[in-house]
């Protein structure tokens, strides 16, 4: 099946991706740690960040591959080739002038934005100050990668999806190359370290625009820059993008409330930036790729009037959904120290904030089948040009994650805040699911009754494994050695994904070995 197909393509992209993002948050722990610089980073990588997952990760191509996709389709139709690059001209002209405009008020207003970003620094102008400069530098990341998505979009919908998954591996390079230089050279927790990673942002931003665009001409698509102008086609996107951007986005939004909250904590910002680091890699990995292959495979199937293929497709990216978060999520739970004792407790980063790491990751983890049920769920309304919906349900969810961050902030400092972005998150997911199926959108089949029981169950008696596993590895995952806490961490994991894999098999959830042999024949391909 072509979707399994694309789905491993951009999964195995951004496993990459997060396996070297991984690398470069274990360089960064190690050596800028948590701190005021770490803080102070991470706040002006936050916003450029936010938009790059926006655009990057299928927000912005909500709006945009559906209506290219009918350009296209319109174009064959009329025999006339020059409608598809007509529209995608008129586009890029308003968008660029748009984003222009926007990095230059920016740039102006910087303080402003670090202001509503991270109220709690006011209170140490030196954080502040610094904060000012690296969002400063960093924000024409935002310009850089919200052209890549528009080109994303466009190799996407032409069935390429190669080079747009592979593209984020290059930010992860630069940082890694910038940490070893602030590594080797002792900058540490020197706002030094801070210039240093925010000019990696910046450079990995030009970078990725000019590989994707090089493999974007080898499409032979051509478009040409025009004057910006408000066309039909441009007000019929901005009509669905700017609801779709909320919708997708919701997660984002909700990381982007607690930050703000937890700037009023010291290190919080960073103990919630690792934890997210960590819940975010399972979802990129399913939720992500998910989203960015569902969209157009569904937008397809509706557009030729093949209802029951899509429903079809719709089910089975439900069921691979649960199969592959729902383990993930299980253990990020029941051993978040253990986790994050392995990735990052080590140089600047202490046994204490190990702890207050691995309690906001344990909060994180069981909305974890949220988030991607959030990306399996809202393509459904997306490929019927239909963004408004889901931005509804995304302003409910927010206003959730605030009341629920604010209540619990007192109590709980920023486990709370983690706490509330999964309440906020299964609050959205279920409102998408509930209406997706009264609409008569999403109808669970057979065998999506039938699996999904027994995929809980395997769930649950894997995590009793989990559990006493961890305590009979505890001599191992606990000792100051990284080689051992890696084998006892390899030891869990292993056993963990062959009794889950066995237990799948036994139960008739997922067959195995049909899917190992799919991804040795794409790894001979």
């Amino acid at each position: 099946m072509r979707f399994f197909s694309n789905f491993f393509t951009v999964g195995f992209a951004t496993l990459l991706s997060r396996l070297l993002g991984f690398v470069r948050d274990l360089l960064m722990a190690a050596f800028v740690g948590t701190g005021p610089v770490a803080d102070a980073f991470l706040v002006a990588f936050r916003l450029p960040n936010l938009f790059r997952r926006l655009f990057a990760e299928g927000a912005f191509n909500a709006a945009f591959v559906p209506l290219f996709a009918r350009s296209l389709e319109d174009s064959e139709a009329a025999n006339e080739p020059d409608r598809a690059s007509h529209f995608a001209s008129e586009v890029l002209a308003v968008f660029l002038f748009a984003l222009l405009l926007l990095t230059a008020l920016a740039e102006i207003a910087t303080p402003l934005f670090v202001t509503v970003l991270a109220p709690g620094f006011l209170g140490d102008a030196a954080k502040f100050d610094l904060a000012v400069w690296l969002t400063r530098i960093t924000f024409p990341y935002l310009l850089c990668m919200s052209l890549i998505a528009m080109l994303s979009g466009m190799l996407n919908t032409f069935g390429h999806f190669r080079a747009a998954a592979y593209g984020p591996i290059l930010l992860n390079i630069i940082l890694i190359s910038a940490l070893t230089v602030i590594g080797l050279r002792g900058f540490g927790d020197t706002p030094i370290s801070g210039y240093w990673l925010a000019w990696g942002v910046f450079t990995a931003g030009f970078v990725q625009l000019g590989v994707l665009y090089w493999a974007f001409r080898r499409t032979g698509f051509k478009f040409r820059l025009k004057r910006p102008r408000l066309t039909k086609s441009v007000k019929r996107l901005l009509a669905l993008g700017l609801p779709g951007v909320i919708a997708g986005g919701v997660t984002q939004v909700n990381i982007l409330v607690g930050t703000i909250i937890a700037s009023t904590q010291a290190s919080a910002v960073s103990f919630l930036y690792y934890a997210d680091r960590l819940y975010q890699f399972p979802l990129g990995i399913v939720g992500i790729a998910m989203g960015v292959v569902l969209l157009p495979v569904l937008s397809r199937h509706i557009r030729r009037d093949e209802a029951q293929i899509a429903s079809d497709t719709q089910n089975r990216a439900f069921e691979l959904a649960l199969a592959l978060t729902l383990p993930a999520a299980m253990a990020l739970f029941l051993v978040p120290d253990d986790v994050i004792r392995l990735m990052f407790e080590r140089g600047n980063f202490s046994p204490a904030d190990t702890k207050a790491t691995g309690a906001a990751l344990a909060a994180f983890a069981w909305g974890l089948p949220a988030f991607v049920l959030i990306k399996v769920f809202s393509p459904g309304y997306f490929a019927r040009e239909d963004t408004r919906t889901p931005m509804y349900f995304a302003g409910i969810g927010v206003a959730v994650n605030v009341g629920v961050s604010l209540a619990l902030f007192p109590l709980f400092q920023h486990v709370g805040i983690a706490i509330a972005t999964s309440v906020a998150g299964w609050v959205n997911a279920l409102c998408l699911g509930i209406v997706l199926w009264k609409r008569g959108h999403f109808i669970w089949d057979e065998s999506l009754h039938r699996r999904v029981p027994r995929l809980l169950l395997a769930t649950a008696l894997t995590g009793v494994w989990i559990y006493y596993g961890a305590n009979w590895l505890e001599p191992l995952l606990v000792n100051e050695l990284f080689v051992q806490k890696f084998l006892g961490m390899a030891i869990l994991a292993s056993v963990s994904l062959a009794l889950f894999g066995l237990l799948c098999q036994i139960a008739g959830v997922l067959n195995v070995l049909t899917i190992l042999r799919r991804i040795r024949r794409r790894s001979k391909g």
